[in-house]
């Protein structure tokens, strides 16, 4: 079902359409409502409609300006206007903003429905035509992801030419032009030699290994059969390839065989110069991964491959200073956990990537818990590898790494004030609906917005500069007001209006507040 959410003024006329409408049957879930655009804005966001229902003329801020800001932020949400005003200048503005649909009132409920009949037959089809563009671009993406494996697999293999193969690349996206290429040979055997073949074992070696190199721009991935998978690698120098070409086989090989139930032989062929010469190395790497007779990386022990282990983060140090520390506290935090780790990476670049990535991951799933996202929160974290061109020091690495925690820090601080603020907003909402109930207490309230009694108190009274008691009256006492001016209630059927069930105790709050008993501020000029 699609959800619908009502900005109503009107306590009577929001009442009305949230029961009267069978929201059902159109196809609807009623998913909130507020009494004026500014306490809905942050409901609104929460309750992520597809369907605005919203009235024009209201306090604090109208329904075309809360229209005006939805069509900006969320333009995907229908917006259906009610209005009282049947003037060309109003349905004009509405035109320009992009509202749906524009109902005068009085609105029938069935009137609203078939209206919101209409809506859904629209969002049907505009959902039709994103998942049908979204099949084409999937196809769209195997197909190129399928092309380019094969083009790879011919490269090392010695199919293709280097005037055909700088050629072809350029078409499908890849860029293979480099000083220097080593091709490695990952061999997947499961680890008991009785076990059945399967398939999912292999496949999810396969997607690990995918996973490792996949946003490495000088790692090229393809499969020479479901059991053996090849990395194309580049370099700009003999040292970097090898630095690079062993921690990444060290890596992957743990990675898989503590995940999996499989093995990995990994072969690493002779570094080549020329495009034309890729498939020597791939032919070395073969031959080293067939003449392996045991479990182990074809790299002398104690080298560049055995750095993985010195790799690993302090996971909980890293999770516990995003929790609990500040900026202030960074440059204590990197030279404890993070400046060995960085002054090690500096050797290489895929041993650089490798560690920022871990850094960035944990810092993603951490604004991602608190439900950020975190390409709003440092908006070029996807592109590490740019970020990570120019990074080259150890003071580099602190700045870059300082830049990441900072935005995670302050999108937790910002969270737990939005937070604040929302509930707030949704506790006025609730008092807006219900101050006429005598048994409306703190404790209730609280309730509403999960939070307990004590602390909505005080959070209560830092956000409005008032407590929630004042607050109340103040609400209760505006509309006792109202009353009395607007109608010819006697002041105990407006004392009952108002919440209070005692007319004395009513007239006492009322002269409290505003210096004149009920009957003095009625005949008042």
């Amino acid at each position: 079902m699609y959800k619908v959410f009502l900005v109503e003024d009107e306590i009577v006329a929001r009442e009305g359409i949230r029961d009267n409408v069978n929201w059902k049957s159109a196809g609807f879930e009623f998913c909130g409502e507020a009494p004026d655009g500014e306490i809905a804005l942050p409901l609104i966001e929460a309750a992520q409609p597809d369907v605005l229902i919203t009235d024009i003329k209201m306090p604090f801020m109208d329904g075309l300006q809360l229209s005006k800001i939805i069509r900006e932020h969320m333009p995907w949400v229908k917006i259906i206007i009610l209005s009282g005003h049947d003037e060309f200048d109003y349905a004009r503005t509405a035109v320009k903003i992009g509202v749906t649909e524009y109902m005068l009132k009085p609105a029938s409920a069935k009137d609203l429905q078939n209206v919101l009949q209409r809506v859904a037959v629209s969002l049907d089809q505009e959902r039709m035509e994103r998942e049908n563009l979204k099949r084409l671009r999937d196809q769209v993406e195997d197909n190129l992801a399928l092309l380019r494996e094969k083009f790879l697999l011919r490269l090392v293999m010695g199919g293709v030419s280097s005037s055909e193969a700088i050629e072809q690349s350029q078409q499908l996206g890849l860029n293979i032009v480099a000083k220097y290429y080593m091709v490695a040979l990952i061999k997947i055997e499961l680890c008991q030699s009785a076990q059945p073949f399967d398939y999912h074992e292999y496949e999810r070696v396969e997607s690990l290994v995918s996973g490792l190199v996949g946003t490495h721009p000088d790692v090229l991935l393809t499969k020479k059969d479901m059991e053996e998978l090849v990395l194309l690698i580049k370099g700009d120098s003999i040292e970097q390839l090898e630095q690079e070409g062993l921690f990444l086989a060290d890596l992957t090989k743990r990675k898989v065989e503590e995940e999996t139930t499989c093995k990995l032989a990994i072969g690493m062929g002779d570094i080549q110069q020329r495009l034309g010469d890729i498939h020597h190395s791939f032919t070395g790497a073969l031959v080293r991964v067939k003449g392996q007779e045991e479990e182990s990386l074809p790299s002398s022990p104690g080298g560049e491959a055995n750095q993985v282990g010195l790799l690993k983060l302090d996971q909980s140090a890293l999770e516990s200073y995003l929790k609990l520390g500040s900026v202030l506290d960074f440059d204590g935090f990197f030279d404890s956990i993070l400046r060995s780790i960085g002054e090690v990476s500096l050797r290489s670049y895929l041993v650089k990537h490798y560690v920022f990535m871990d850094v960035v991951l944990t810092t993603a799933q951490f604004v991602s818990d608190l439900g950020g996202n975190i390409d709003d929160v440092i908006p070029d974290i996807h592109d590490v590898e740019r970020l990570l061109v120019n990074v080259k020091t150890i003071d580099q690495i602190r700045e870059e790494m300082r830049r990441i925690f900072t935005g995670a820090l302050a999108f937790r601080n910002n969270q737990v004030s939005r937070e604040r603020t929302m509930a707030v907003h949704q506790a006025k909402a609730y008092i807006e609906n219900h101050f006429t109930n005598p048994e409306l207490l703190l404790s209730k309230v609280a309730a509403q917005v999960n939070l307990s009694p004590s602390h909505f108190s005080v959070v209560f009274s830092h956000e409005t500069g008032e407590t929630f008691k004042d607050y109340l009256t103040r609400i209760r006492i505006g509309r006792a007001k109202e009353l009395l001016r607007t109608t010819n209630l006697k002041c105990a059927e407006v004392a009952y209006q108002c919440g209070y069930n005692d007319p004395h105790y009513f007239s006492y709050i009322f002269k409290k507040n505003t210096g004149l008993s009920p009957l003095r501020y009625r005949v008042q000029p």
